[in-house]
C-alpha cells in the first residue's frame, strides 16, 4: 500500500503533474470540440444527415464509461501511473487512425473508441489528483483544471472553424495525437504514484460486491447522479449548436464559433471564483452559492423560447448564467462525493464516472430529441428539468452529509 503524503504547498515538479493530466484531458475534449464546426462536413461526406451530428458526443461519452468499472479497482492494485500511462498512449493511437476512417460508422466506432479516454481521466486521473494534494489546494486544482480544460469548447470552435478554412477534417486528429504526445512526456517524468496494493482483488464477486455497496450509498449515488445532471445543459449544448445555430439558424461557423464564448467564459469565471473561495469557506458554501445561477440561467432559457424560439441570443444569455454556477459547484462536489465513502477512491471515481457518464448520455439523447421534436423550447425545458433534479439531490446530499457529520 502506498504511504504517499498529500501536498500542501505547490513546487514547480508538483505543477507539472497536473498541468500534464490536464493538458491530456485538453486533448480529449478539443478533439470532439475542434471538429464541431466540420461536422456537417463529416455526415456530407459520407452521405448521412445531420442527426448524426450529435452522435459523435454519444459514443464519446458511451466509450467513456464502458471500461471504468475496471480501470478504478484495476489502479488501486496496481497504482494509478501505469494504467494513466496505458491509457493516454491508447488516446494517441485511436485519434492516429481517425485519418482512415471510410464510413458514418467506422467514424462512430472510432470516436467511441477515443471516448474510452475518458475512463482514464476519471477514474484514474482525477483519484490522483485528490489524492496528490491536500482538500483546498486539491479543489484549486481541480478547478483551475477545469478552467484549461474548458478551453477547449471556448477554443476549439473558432480554432475549428479556422483550421477548416486552410485543412482537411482527418489532419485535425494527427494534431490531436501531437498534443497527447506532449501529455504522455510529461506524466511519464512528474506524475506521482498515490496507490497500490497488490492485496486488492480483482474477481468479478469482489468487484460486483464493491460496486453494490456503492450503489446503494446515498451520498455517493445522489453526489454522481448531481454532477451528471448539472453538467448536461452545457454537454447539449456542445453537441446540439452546430444544428441548431448552423444548420437551423443559417449562421456561420465562425458565427457559431463566437456564440460560444459566453457559455464558457462565463464558466472559467465561476472556476476561478470557487479558485478564490476553496481556501476561505466551508467547502459545501459554493454549492449553496452557485445554485442561484443554474437555476435562474436555465429559466432565462426556458423564458425565452417560450416567447421566440429562434432566440438564440436570448438561449445563450441564459446558459452562460447557468455556466457561471456550474463553474462554482462541479470541483467541490466532486471532491465531497469521492470522500464520502471509505472504499477505494478509484472504485469510488470510477462508480461517480460511471453514473456520470450514463447521466450525460442519456442527458443529450433527451435534449436532442426534445430539440427535434419541439425546438428550442422543449430543449430548454429538458435542461431546466435537469437544474431542478440537480438541485433536489444536492439538498439531499448535503443533509446526508451533515448527519453523518453528527453521528461522529
Amino acid at each position: 500500500m502506498s504511504l504517499f503524503v498529500p501536498v500542501s504547498s505547490l513546487t514547480p515538479r508538483h505543477l507539472i503533474f497536473p498541468l500534464s493530466l490536464v493538458l491530456f484531458e485538453f486533448a480529449t475534449y478539443i478533439a470532439h470540440d475542434m471538429i464541431q464546426p466540420g461536422m456537417l462536413l463529416v455526415t456530407d461526406e459520407f452521405n448521412v444527415g445531420p442527426e448524426w451530428v450529435s452522435a459523435s458526443l454519444t459514443a464519446y461519452l458511451v466509450g467513456g464509461m464502458v471500461l471504468q468499472w475496471l480501470l478504478g479497482p484495476l489502479s488501486d492494485k496496481l497504482g494509478r501511473r501505469p494504467v494513466m500511462l496505458t491509457g493516454v498512449v491508447f488516446f494517441m493511437l485511436t485519434c492516429i487512425a481517425t485519418h482512415w476512417v471510410q464510413s458514418i460508422e467506422q467514424f462512430i466506432l472510432v470516436r467511441f473508441l477515443q471516448g474510452i479516454s475518458l475512463c482514464f481521466i476519471g477514474a484514474v486521473g482525477y483519484a490522483a489528483i485528490q489524492e496528490a494534494f491536500d482538500e483546498s489546494l486539491s479543489v484549486k486544482i481541480m478547478a483551475l483544471m477545469a478552467n484549461v480544460a474548458l478551453i477547449a469548447p471556448l477554443a476549439g470552435p473558432l480554432a475549428g472553424a479556422a483550421f477548416l478554412t486552410v485543412g482537411e477534417w482527418r489532419t485535425m486528429f494527427w494534431l490531436f495525437a501531437a498534443v497527447t504526445a506532449v501529455a504522455l512526456i510529461g506524466l511519464w517524468r512528474t506524475m506521482p504514484e498515490t496507490s497500490g496494493d497488490r492485496n486488492t482483488s480483482l474477481s468479478l464477486r469482489s468487484l460486483g460486491k464493491g460496486y453494490l455497496a456503492l450503489a446503494t450509498d446515498r451520498q455517493i449515488m445522489s453526489g454522481s447522479l448531481a454532477i451528471g445532471l448539472v453538467t448536461i445543459p452545457c454537454l447539449a449544448w456542445v453537441a446540439l449548436s452546430p444544428v441548431i445555430l448552423i444548420h437551423d439558424e443559417g449562421l456561420s461557423r465562425m458565427d457559431y464559433a463566437l456564440l460560444q464564448l459566453p457559455v464558457f467564459v462565463a464558466m472559467i469565471a465561476g472556476n476561478l471564483t470557487l479558485g478564490r473561495l476553496a481556501s476561505r469557506l466551508p467547502i459545501d458554501r459554493p454549492l449553496r452559492l452557485g445554485a442561484w445561477p443554474i437555476l435562474a440561467g436555465l429559466a432565462l432559457s426556458v423564458a425565452s423560447s417560450a416567447i421566440d424560439t429562434h432566440s438564440y441570443l436570448w438561449l445563450t444569455a441564459g446558459l452562460s448564467l447557468y455556466g457561471f454556477g456550474t463553474g462554482l459547484v462541479n470541483a467541490g462536489l466532486y471532491r465531497l462525493t469521492l470522500f464520502s465513502s471509505n472504499a477505494g477512491k478509484g472504485s469510488v471515481a470510477a462508480m461517480l464516472g460511471m453514473v456520470s457518464i450514463v447521466v450525460f448520455a442519456l442527458g443529450i439523447e433527451a435534449a436532442k430529441g426534445a430539440y427535434f421534436s419541439g425546438g428550442a423550447l422543449w430543449f430548454s425545458l429538458v435542461n431546466l428539468a435537469c437544474g431542478v433534479v440537480w438541485f433536489v439531490l444536492v439538498s439531499a446530499f448535503l443533509r446526508e452529509r451533515q448527519r453523518r457529520s453528527q453521528l461522529h
